[in-house]
């Protein structure tokens, strides 16, 4: 198998095996209607040749929640098809909603949890599910995506920490996914089995007493045996951990859970991929065949290959990178890695999310709320002088770094390499400073930066700046 190889799944067939995970937007109205830029930010991910791509949650309950998409209703329909139909324009990328419903939240930090539904509101989710996945066909989307994940209400059921005591209690696997099997059952019901389901779950949940992986193999066993289409697979964002800051309200993804949800530049790449691998070996045991996705900084290409090559997963998700750069799917098709915006993973968009703010990457131009479209005729950036004259000034537990402003330059690529290692990007900047905090006393380094365009095209890196950092005084004579 290959990245650029078609994938069938259920009735439909996905041109290649790269996902743009669900990722809240907040460009529509506060009723949840569609607007034309965010209809412009899923054409964007069409235009750059994603395989599918997942849309923001769409809320089936009118709970307040600030800018989010809703599929309550059918008169949300109107905008949603013109949605689908863009998209279905601009490209042979197939499109499904992110299907959620969330429990109630308060700015005290007070938080709604499963064990405080009735039985009644219970059913009332079931038929809400069933519903918005009809309306989701109905508007002429590809298939729909279940959001069983993070600090919502189907993950709530799933998790090893339910509170409730009754048939659908975390005292059993079998009572915590009861609602997920009625919500599926309903479903099917409502939009026949020729219509592809996925279902979004987490493959850890990186909480006190949450479930590991262990457990999230049977999870898995069971949704495709509800019938699941294909399971894509992320991790943590959970409440139970999360920081309350008072005024606003709790946001599940700024404790350590929500840091495996979000992985910053301190955490590896791909982090989750051989969880998911685990998930999808254990599938195959058991004689299922269900595509599994999974994310989690996988944007250097060359593990999204390998990935697939290998055959660890059959999808790779990528949210962030493609966020920075929505034609990556099209630059790496042509073998123009060295032309992708690079996402440094410094997770502004998370925190514009965090306070309901336009989403947005902080490589993009200033002012932009939609990537630059790409144009491999612009010129790349060059120094304005021959000798670019990088500095790197040692200090004791660190190294600063300076270089001159490069016309038509949108941000500064940095690498470093320790000893006698190879280079490595360790981040982007739009500054022409950068404090390196990350290094040991008595090592070597050495740094060069490369000026990039806007759409990604590199120009000329700099001069090697190599430095020797001060040994500290506890450290022992050589």
């Amino acid at each position: 198998m290959k990245l650029f190889d078609p994938l069938k799944i259920g009735a439909m067939t996905i041109p290649n095996r790269i996902l743009v995970p669900a990722m809240v937007t907040h460009l529509c109205k506060e009723d949840g209607i569609v607007t034309q830029d965010t209809i412009d930010r899923f054409a964007r991910y069409a235009a750059g040749g994603a395989g599918l791509i997942v849309v923001e949650a769409m809320a089936i309950h009118q709970v307040k929640s600030g800018p989010l998409l809703r599929i309550s209703d059918d008169k949300y329909l109107p905008g949603l098809r013109e949605l689908a139909s863009k998209v279905h324009e601009t490209s042979d990328s197939k499109l499904v909603p992110q299907i959620i419903h969330f429990l109630k939240v308060a700015r005290t930090g007070w938080r709604q949890t499963a064990d405080m539904l009735s039985l009644e509101e219970i059913d009332q989710i079931v038929e809400q599910f069933g519903d918005a996945v009809r309306r989701a066909r109905e508007a002429g989307f590809d298939g729909a995506e279940l959001h069983a994940a993070h600090a919502y209400t189907l993950s709530s059921f799933l998790s090893r920490v339910n509170p409730r005591t009754d048939e659908y209690g975390g005292q059993t696997l079998e009572g915590r996914l009861r609602l997920m099997g009625r919500v599926m059952a309903n479903v099917r019901r409502k939009v026949g089995k020729d219509f592809p389901v996925g279902i979004r779950f987490n493959v850890e949940e990186f909480i006190k007493n949450g479930y590991t992986v262990m457990e999230s193999k049977l999870l898995a066993e069971r949704l495709a045996e509800f019938g699941a289409d294909y399971l894509s697979l992320s991790a943590g964002g959970k409440f139970e951990d999360a920081v309350h800051t008072p005024g606003q309200v709790l946001y599940p993804y700024n404790g350590y859970s929500g840091d495996r949800c979000f992985p910053g530049e301190w955490l590896p790449r791909g982090l989750h991929a051989s969880l998911a691998a685990e998930v999808k070996s254990h599938l195959l045991s058991k004689g299922h065949r269900v595509p599994i996705a999974v994310a989690g900084k996988l944007d250097a290409p060359h593990d999204a290959e390998r990935l697939i090559a290998e055959g660890s997963v059959d999808i790779v998700g990528i949210a962030r990178g493609l966020l920075a750069d929505p034609d990556w799917p099209i630059k790496v098709r042509r073998g123009e890695q060295d032309r992708i915006v690079q996402c440094d993973y410094c997770n502004v968009c998370k925190a514009l999310d965090g306070t309901h703010k336009t989403v947005i990457c902080a490589l993009w131009p200033q002012g932009s709320i939609q990537a630059p479209k790409d144009d491999p005729s612009v010129q790349a950036p060059q120094w304005a002088q021959a000798d670019t004259s990088l500095t790197a000034i040692p200090k004791t537990s660190r190294v600063e770094l300076k270089w001159p402003k490069a016309p038509g330059a949108a941000n500064y690529q940095v690498y470093r390499a320790d000893d006698q290692g190879d280079p490595q990007m360790i981040d982007a900047v739009k500054l022409t400073f950068w404090v390196d905090n990350g290094v040991l006393g008595g090592h070597t380094y050495r740094y060069f930066v490369r000026p990039c365009a806007a759409t990604g095209k590199p120009g000329q890196r700099s001069n090697t700046a190599k430095v020797e950092v001060p040994a500290p005084d506890y450290l022992p004579a050589r």
